[in-house]
């Protein structure tokens, strides 16, 4: 059980990011431009640092945040292409919530610093369920 302890709080963790992520896209308020389209790029790394994590058990997390974080790159890039298949993903919320509707330069920025979250949180989890509890007297 200890050895899936740190899949069970990525769970956890994810569930509570999730809400989290889709409330920067549809934020409203004072510098809801920069929520919607930075902010939200920090926990759409931190995301896909978690589900790698949870697909991916055995790897290590430095190695999945540089990964998702060469992937979501190469994301990045795609926007540039003019491509029918990504208009139709585009189409709607999710689709534009998963891989973007345009290229921004600052947008690496943000996916590195999400990237770096996602390392430590994966870091923070691993360490955490390999901890032996010590009941105290």
């Amino acid at each position: 059980m200890r050895k899936q302890k740190h899949l069970i709080l990525a769970v956890i963790v994810l569930f509570i990011l999730i809400p989290i992520g889709f409330y920067s896209k549809l934020y409203s308020g004072i510098g809801h431009e920069w929520v919607n389209n930075k902010l939200g790029g920090v926990f759409y790394e931190m995301f896909w640092c978690l589900v790698f994590f949870i697909l991916l058990p055995k790897s290590k997390p430095l190695g999945i945040a540089f990964w998702v974080f060469i992937i979501t790159c190469i994301l990045e890039f795609a926007q540039l292409l003019d491509n029918t298949l990504l208009e139709i993903i585009r189409s709607n919320f999710i689709g534009r919530t998963l891989i973007g509707n345009s290229f921004t330069w600052s947008d690496f920025l943000y996916y590195f610093i999400g990237s770096l979250f996602g390392y430590f949180i994966l870091k923070f989890l691993r360490n955490l369920a390999n901890k032996k509890v010590v009941p105290s007297c």
